[in-house]
């Protein structure tokens, strides 16, 4: 089987190469600079120069491909939606035009509004996208990545989290290892077709109250969380130095889905992954909040995040 694995270096795709390492394929890597791949990963994979926007460059890298795991490239332009659209049609036509069989796309929890929830409708975009070619897909609706916590180290070393949605509203907190574990089972399991959606949810729904309280106990420090208004987390993520049109599509992604939203797939064992927030910051979180010396590394980190965002 010819798999191929887009942001291959990414909180997910790294996990999925290594699965299908460990599993005795050697995949096909497409991504930008292919020298910040590991020497000993290097050995194991081919790896391809493409740039995902350049929709000839992604057909060309596709081709003799039987699999795809796909994931849209983080925007930071003044139009995100815009950009969505370029790497659909890369993928739209790299599918089409070399017969790829099956992609398992990875979406977000929101994408099933298709409208209305800032950057995540780029990715319904590409869920519509890849319907109307006919292809075997799996559409991974994640909920919110714990590594979304490393852009607000300086916060969180503060011992303060801000955020716009309300404080005890419950919602999918995942591990993106897990995420992959999914990615890769889906990319090499002949026991599917046609459309599917694919939830991963996570071990528990959490609230941002229990969040600080998980972080508290994992880390040592006291860490709070209190509530901001929208044009206050505005001014927040233009200081962090996003374009006005980024800005308003990373809002968008809590703002949309806070009223009255429920998803599509319930909390099933389907959708259900084992690592917990508690494991997760121990192993990744703890030694970065106390660790004097990581502080230089965190510079320019601490803008808060869209609480629906899936880190990439």
């Amino acid at each position: 089987m010819r798999i191929a694995v887009t942001t291959p270096t990414g909180n997910v795709g790294r996990h999925v190469v290594a699965t299908l390492i460990r599993a005795g394929i050697r995949p096909r890597l497409l991504l930008r600079e292919p020298d910040r791949l590991a020497c000993d990963v290097r050995e194991e994979v081919d790896a391809v120069r493409v740039d995902q926007y350049d929709a000839d460059a992604v057909v060309a890298a596709t081709a003799g491909i039987d699999a795809l795991f796909w994931v849209d490239p983080t925007t930071g332009g003044e139009d995100p939606l815009a950009d969505y659209a370029r790497a659909t049609e890369s993928v739209v036509r790299a599918v089409t035009e070399n017969g790829i069989g099956r992609v398992v796309f990875q979406s977000s929890v929101g994408a099933e509004k298709r409208h209305g929830a800032g950057e995540i409708d780029g990715l319904a975009h590409t869920e519509t996208a890849l319907d109307d070619t006919g292809v075997d897909v799996v559409h991974l609706r994640c909920g919110y990545f714990f590594t979304n916590l490393e852009l607000q180290l300086d916060a969180l070393r503060a011992g303060v989290l801000e955020v716009i949605l309300p404080l005890d509203q419950p919602m999918a907190w995942v591990a993106p290892r897990d995420i992959a574990e999914v990615a890769a089972t889906r990319l090499l399991s002949p026991a599917w077709s046609g459309r599917r959606v694919q939830a991963v949810h996570g071990p528990a729904d959490l609230t941002w109250r229990q969040v600080a309280e998980i972080l508290t106990a994992a880390t040592g420090r006291r860490i709070d969380v209190r509530r901001i208004d929208d044009d206050a987390m505005r001014a927040r993520l233009r200081q962090a130095g996003m374009t006005d049109g980024l800005v308003e599509a990373v809002l968008g992604m809590s703002t949309g889905l806070r009223e009255d939203f429920v998803p599509e797939q319930r909390r099933t064992i389907h959708t259900t992954t084992p690592t917990t927030l508690t494991a997760w910051a121990h192993d990744h979180l703890r030694h970065r909040i106390l660790d004097a010396a990581d502080a230089p590394d965190a510079t320019g980190e601490s803008a808060a995040a869209g609480e629906h965002a899936s880190g990439r």
